[in-house]
This record gives C-alpha cells, sequence and structure tokens, in this order.
C-alpha cells in the first residue's frame, strides 16, 4: 500500500519539537533553537543530558530515565535521542503532539554511511515512526572548525520549503549543509545518499601504562561513489536534502524472492 502523503505545516502555528544527539548543551542545539523560534512560538526542547553521537536508533530498557527541566518547554534526558522523542511526545509535551521535529543540528556531517549510526538521524526516525514529520539537519565541518553561521542562515529557507512539499508519512529529510561560508552556498540540492570510497578507521592506541586499545575514528575522506550524492553536492558547496525511507525493504529483490520461494 502506498504511503499517504501528509498535508504542509503551517509554521506560524505550529508546535515544533528540538531534539539532537550532541547534547543539551551542544552550539549546535542552540543554533537550531534559534531557527526554530524564528518560525514559531511553540517551541519545545528534549536533549540528550551527555553527547549521543554514534547512539543510532537505540533505545534505553535496562534502566529508568532520569529527566532534568532546565526552563518551561526546555528538557534534558539521561538517554538516547530515540528516548528523547519519544519521552517528549509520550509524557513531556503538554497538550497536542508536535507538529514537527527538527534535529540537530549536528556538529559534523551526516551523509552517505553516517545515516544508519547517526543519533541525529534516529531521533528524527522516531518521530517519523510516531507519525510525526520530521528533518535531521548537520553541518558539515573542516576539523574542528565548524561554520554554524552557515547552519544558521539557511536553515530557516530549507524548512520553510520542505514543510510546504507534501512527502509521505514514513519519510524523513535528512538536510546537510556544506563547509562554505553563509554567503558562499550554491544553492540547495535534492540528492540521494552517497557512498563513500574511503573506509571507516580504527585507530590503535595505547594508555598512559601502555595497555593497547582500539579507537574507532572517522572515514578517512568524503569522496563519493558517484555523482548526484549528498556527499558530492556538500562537497561542491550546495546545501545537500535527502529522503529517507523508514522502509528497508528492497523490493526487486523480495519480488525475485517470491517467484523463488512462493
Amino acid at each position: 500500500m502506498r504511503s499517504r502523503a501528509r498535508p504542509g505545516i503551517d509554521l506560524s502555528k505550529a508546535r515544533i519539537l528540538v531534539t539532537n544527539d550532541d547534547g543539551i548543551n551542544a552550539p549546535g542545539l542552540a543554533v537550531l533553537l534559534n531557527v526554530a523560534q524564528s518560525l514559531s512560538d511553540d517551541v519545545w526542547v528534549v536533549a540528550p543530558e551527555i553527547e549521543q553521537s554514534g547512539a543510532g536508533h537505540s533505545l534505553t530498557l535496562r534502566r529508568p530515565l532520569q529527566v532534568r527541566k532546565i526552563a518551561d518547554r526546555r528538557f534534558a534526558v539521561d538517554g538516547t535521542p530515540t528516548d528523547c522523542v519519544l519521552l517528549a511526545v509520550n509524557r513531556l509535551i503538554d497538550g497536542k503532539r508536535p507538529d514537527l521535529v527538527l534535529s540537530g543540528v549536528n556538529r559534523g556531517a551526516n551523509l552517505g554511511e553516517d545515516v544508519t549510526y547517526s543519533g541525529t538521524i534516529a531521533a528524527a526516525m522516531e518521530a517519523t515512526l510516531l507519525d510525526i514529520p520530521s528533518i535531521a539537519l548537520s553541518q558539515l565541518r573542516i576539523g574542528q572548525t565548524v561554520p554554524w553561521g552557515t547552519a544558521e542562515k539557511h536553515a530557516p529557507d530549507v524548512i520553510r520549503r520542505l514543510v510546504k512539499f507534501d512527502w509521505p508519512k514514513g519519510v524523513l529529510m535528512n538536510v546537510n549543509f556544506p563547509t562554505v561560508p553563509a554567503g558562499e552556498v550554491k544553492g540547495i540540492r535534492a540528492a540521494r545518499q552517497g557512498r563513500r570510497i574511503s573506509a571507516i578507521e580504527v585507530v590503535p592506541i595505547t594508555d598512559p601504562a601502555g595497555r593497547p586499545y582500539l579507537w574507532i575514528g572517522d572515514f578517512t575522506n568524503d569522496d563519493s561513489v558517484g555523482k548526484g550524492t549528498d556527499l558530492d553536492v556538500t562537497r561542491h558547496g550546495a546545501i545537500a536534502v535527502t529522503p529517507l525511507h523508514l522502509d528497508l525493504t528492497h523490493m526487486t529483490t523480495l519480488e525475485r524472492l517470491k517467484g523463488l520461494l512462493d
């Protein structure tokens, strides 16, 4: 059965939930809060107490979760990004559910293979599973330098454009801002999820006592396997917008498998 398209969102009347995976005190969360408050007067923040990068779509099931109320409509949760969205929608937000969930702005890319690991994407996934439109936003960086001004400048326009678009249920939007200064961004491009040529690093290290450890690092570069991908678009200085579908079924293989098994 085809997913039903959702109507556009009137941001002036929207309730927006802001979350992330970098933690309640992350600079990217402050950027996204400013963006959300420029779009709506009804903005809630529910974010992890500490950084949860790489948490993926994980739930905390073996222990209770502590919630710290920081201010009106602002909470920190000692759990994962997925936990944050679940608690926000089912317990912490009074009255109506959010009309839109914004996750980020992540410190660093969520391109290509990143989306399978990302807590930023996972928060948007959880909102999508709860039938709430969601957008994940990430700001690429060069080393430790993060041009937050690029995301802060362009995110409102990107969000306004996306909420006018009737994208199907079961789909979330993944937005990546390039490393160029805000005034040098070369437009907004729809892009498919890419795949890197490089592999992820696993670095051998030792502690002060000389004991060996392995540290999972990052991809050695962002060179893309193909053209027109999220990796390729951001490398050329444009904002990449990628629709991600939660139904992971590969339909062509499914049909072939039916012919074999049925």
